[in-house]
C-alpha cells in the first residue's frame, strides 16, 4: 500500500496549510484502519502528530499540538487530511502519513508510511 502525502509547502508564521493524504490501494481496507501524521523536524527525532480511527469519532493529538492542528477523514475517498493553523517555525518539519491497525503515538503501530512532505514555516 503506497500513502501518497501532499499539501506542504512554505508558509508564514501565523499562517495555516492543509496536508492530504491519499492510499493508492483500491482494495486497501481503508474504512477500517487508524490512520496518522508524523513529522520529523531539523535535527530532531521523528515525533507523533496525530491519528484519528477508522470511525473518525476517535482523535488523538500530540499535547504541544492539540487546538493548532485537527485531524480528519473521508474513507469514501480514502483520504486523510491534517488541517494545521497558527504555524509556527518550529512546526517546520517533514510530515508523513501512515497508517496502521493499532492506536497511540508509538511509531509501531503504523505499518504503513508515506513518503513525506515538507512543510517549512518561515518567520
Amino acid at each position: 500500500v503506497q500513502l501518497q502525502a501532499c499539501g506542504g509547502g512554505l508558509v508564514q508564521a501565523g499562517g495555516s496549510l492543509r496536508l492530504s493524504c491519499a492510499a493508492s490501494e483500491p482494495t486497501f481496507d481503508f474504512e477500517y484502519i487508524t490512520m496518522g501524521w508524523f513529522r520529523q523536524r531539523p535535527g530532531k527525532e521523528r515525533e507523533f502528530v496525530a491519528a484519528i480511527d477508522w470511525s473518525a469519532r476517535g482523535k488523538y493529538y500530540a499535547d504541544s499540538l492539540r487546538g493548532r492542528f485537527n485531524i480528519s477523514r473521508d474513507n469514501a475517498k480514502k483520504l486523510v487530511y491534517l488541517q494545521m493553523n497558527s504555524l509556527k517555525p518550529e512546526d517546520t518539519a517533514i510530515y508523513y502519513c501512515v497508517a496502521g491497525h493499532g492506536w497511540g503515538s508509538s511509531s509501531s503501530e503504523y505499518k504503513y508510511w508515506g513518503q513525506g512532505t515538507l512543510v517549512t514555516v518561515s518567520s
